[in-house]
């Protein structure tokens, strides 16, 4: 499970604090997967690094018990002085895995061709979320940690093949997906959430939350 308890976070942005959390307390378990439906700016990269550890709370507690994923188009496990063929090996390495199923597997998913045996550093940004969204699915956890969907790809082999695999990974895996689009969240979530104003409202069903989403956004 990952759980928030009476968790707050802020930030000073020169002229006033932004409050991203205002003692929020929330709680998924394995098999519920969550979607969070959060407008632009209301602080949806800052709660996805929370719950994978690379942002601290400013109070209350965050548990995690069990294997959480660093969250979708993180790169900051890897080089990009070297290739994605050595980034895919190292990490593999450090999660206790397979290298060469790791490797086989993002060249396999990424579809890069010679690109993938050269230096990330000299990636698009459309090719570097390709092989962070590979390079996650090819890593065992229990809860997957995703900011916004796919990434931005135009390649459409690679979206099916992603998507799927997505897919089939909710039959045994549970994720969190957090956007500031409904549509995105509906292929991955039944239950979901509303951040607002520094609160997380919890409903049993997309449906009630997207009714409060538009109401706030729309209204």
């Amino acid at each position: 499970m990952l759980e928030f308890e009476n968790v707050s976070k802020s930030f000073w942005t020169g002229s006033h604090r932004k409050v991203i959390l205002d003692r929020v307390s929330f709680r998924v378990d394995l098999g519920h997967s969550l979607g969070i439906l959060a407008p632009n700016g209301t602080g949806k990269t800052t709660l996805i690094n929370m719950m994978a550890g690379l942002e601290k709370p400013d109070e209350g507690e965050i548990r995690r018990g069990c294997n959480i994923s660093f969250p979708l188009g993180f790169m900051g496990g890897v080089v990009p002085k070297v290739s994605a063929m050595e980034n895919a090996r190292y990490i593999a390495r450090l999660y206790g895995l397979d290298p060469d199923y790791v490797e086989s597997f993002c060249r396999w998913l990424c579809g890069l061709g010679e690109y993938f045996d050269q230096p990330l550093g000299t990636y698009s940004s459309g090719m570097r979320g390709r092989f962070s969204f590979a390079l996650m699915l090819a890593l065992d956890f229990d809860i997957y940690l995703i900011d916004e969907g796919m990434p931005g790809s135009t390649d459409v082999e690679f979206n099916r093949k992603a998507g799927q695999i997505l897919q089939e990974r909710l039959r045994t895996t549970t994720i969190v997906i957090v956007s500031h689009q409904a549509q995105t969240l509906e292929k991955f979530a039944r239950s979901a959430a509303v951040l607002l104003d520094g609160q997380l409202y919890m409903f049993d069903t997309l449906e009630e939350a997207k009714r409060l989403y538009d109401y706030q956004t729309q209204g």
